[in-house]
């Protein structure tokens, strides 16, 4: 790892881990209530200038609280996640919290119900804090796309915190949360999560309910969580993962204990390295921190082979053409006739669409509506959806290919680190291409996670993505152990 003085303030704090946490709470040696108010504290001192909380929930969290400590005073067995201070992305609902995908258009929305993996972290006991900042409905890649204002990366709060989960993975990068939840269509919890230090994971597409997600891409969306380390981020997974007769796509699979898979050495283990994802625009010393990473997993008895993705080149015109297809049409029910924003100036009934959409949506979602619908309207179907689903096709094949021949394969999780706020915001491209290493496995549906592997000259964190094949999560938490460990 570089060590260079650091040049600029830090807001970053490590939590406790779930398991410290846990012992503390049983033991009566922390209240749950006293624990979730140190925490309210806190996001009232640093909140103000990071912007990562949208909505506070403090009378749920403190009465949540309150049955954990309960529970301890009897003495009976607490739940996996008992008192642990949780903050969930505001696209998530939940029943009686604003929830507004970091949309005007939903400024005023207060759901009737919860989304499941929600539903699962309350029942496993957490304390729900309240609801994070995100890009708008999720389009974005440096959490600026938000109608409520950017959020700041703790590590340097003149730079982004990556998006579209920027909100969920600063709050855990500033101790805001000991954990959260995000969600990643193209790279919105690996991107963030490398950004600003912390592990994020991308499950297998329907191992996690989507039921209570506002949706962006049906087909790529993902719900997963951010942590300060591996084991918790597993923990975390085995509670919000799962069937769910709610979500038609949710895989009815059994749930793994991810936690125990961090336990496991990775001696033996094959673990493929991508030319494609090491070539022209990848920062140098992103590549020296990545590269150290894969040494130490050669060091601790990994065999490391090079494997080949030749279609990884195709991946962000393919994401940029299924994910806005998708966004036009999930996007129509925003219309201002049955909940959210309604344009006042509006004489008929085509004048209040056009105006309630006009006013509601911010620039990027507009753009990405107006793609999709461009790609999916007659005469261009064929040509551009159609190809790109073709494309999508090969990519996984490629994938599998890969997997027969290694257990995981790793590579840079952002070809940068964290850039400066307003530095990609007037070119649309550029910030696309801030995915470019993470669409691949969108695309596949494969799985995921990030983790911390090192920092810049500047201190600025570097994250290596480890992905697997279909429901291995455990086989990447074990490699995102290793690297974690060897740190």
């Amino acid at each position: 790892m570089l060590t260079e003085t650091k040049t600029h303030e830090t807001h970053t704090e490590k939590p406790k881990t779930l398991k410290q946490l846990r012992t503390e709470i049983q033991s009566g040696a922390t209240k749950a209530s006293e624990l979730a108010n140190r925490y309210f504290e806190r996001i009232e001192r640093i909140n103000p200038e990071l912007n990562v909380y949208l909505h506070v929930s403090k009378e749920r969290a403190l009465e949540q609280a309150e049955r954990v400590d309960a529970l301890a005073v009897k003495g009976d067995p607490l739940p996996a996640l008992a008192g642990i201070p949780v903050g969930i992305k505001d696209v998530m609902v939940v029943r009686g919290i604003p929830s507004t995908a970091g949309s005007k258009i939903l400024k005023d929305y207060v759901p009737p119900y919860t989304a499941t993996a929600v539903e699962r972290l309350e029942a496993a006991g957490s304390v729900l804090l309240g609801k994070l900042n995100c890009d708008e409905f999720a389009m974005g890649s440096s959490t600026e796309n938000s109608a409520y204002g950017p959020v700041r990366n703790p590590v340097d709060p003149e730079r982004a915190p990556g998006g579209s989960s920027g909100g969920s993975a600063a709050a855990v990068a500033a101790n805001l949360a000991v954990a959260t939840l995000g969600s990643d269509t193209g790279g919105s919890i690996r991107q963030p999560a490398s950004f600003c230090g912390v592990v994020g994971v991308l499950p297998t597409w329907g191992r996690v309910s989507r039921y209570g997600l506002i949706a962006f891409a049906s087909s790529l969306d993902r719900i997963g969580p951010f942590a300060g380390n591996v084991r918790d981020a597993a923990t975390i997974l085995g509670v919000i993962a799962g069937f769910d007769p709610n979500d038609a796509t949710s895989l009815d699979a059994p749930v793994d204990d991810y936690a125990a898979e961090c336990e496991k050495p990775v001696e033996g283990m094959r673990i493929g390295v991508p030319a494609e994802y090491f070539g022209e625009g990848l920062d140098p010393e992103v590549r020296t921190a990545i590269e150290a990473g894969i040494e130490r997993l050669k060091a601790a008895g990994c065999t490391i082979k090079p494997v080949s993705l030749p279609n990884t080149k195709y991946a962000i015109p393919t994401y940029y053409l299924v994910a806005t297809a998708e966004a036009s049409a999930n996007l129509a029910r925003f219309d201002g006739v049955r909940y959210g924003y309604r344009s006042p100036s509006s004489e008929n009934l085509a004048g209040m669409y056009r105006h309630s959409r006009d006013e509601g949506f911010g620039a990027e979602v507009k753009r990405r509506i107006l793609l999709g619908t461009y790609a999916l309207s007659a005469g261009y179907y064929d040509a551009y959806y159609l190809k790109a689903q073709q494309v999508r096709r090969l990519l996984a094949e490629e994938f599998q290919r890969a997997f027969a021949e290694v257990d995981a394969i790793v590579t840079p999780t952002a070809p940068t680190p964290a850039f400066k706020l307003g530095e990609k915001t007037g070119d649309p491209l550029a910030m696309y291409l801030a995915d470019i290493y993470t669409v691949t496995a969108s695309l596949a549906g494969i799985c995921g996670v990030t983790v911390p592997c090192g920092v810049t000259k500047v201190r600025l964190p570097v994250g290596m993505q480890v992905l697997a094949s279909h429901l291995r999560e455990g086989t990447a938490f074990r490699v995102a152990c290793a690297v974690e460990q060897a740190e």
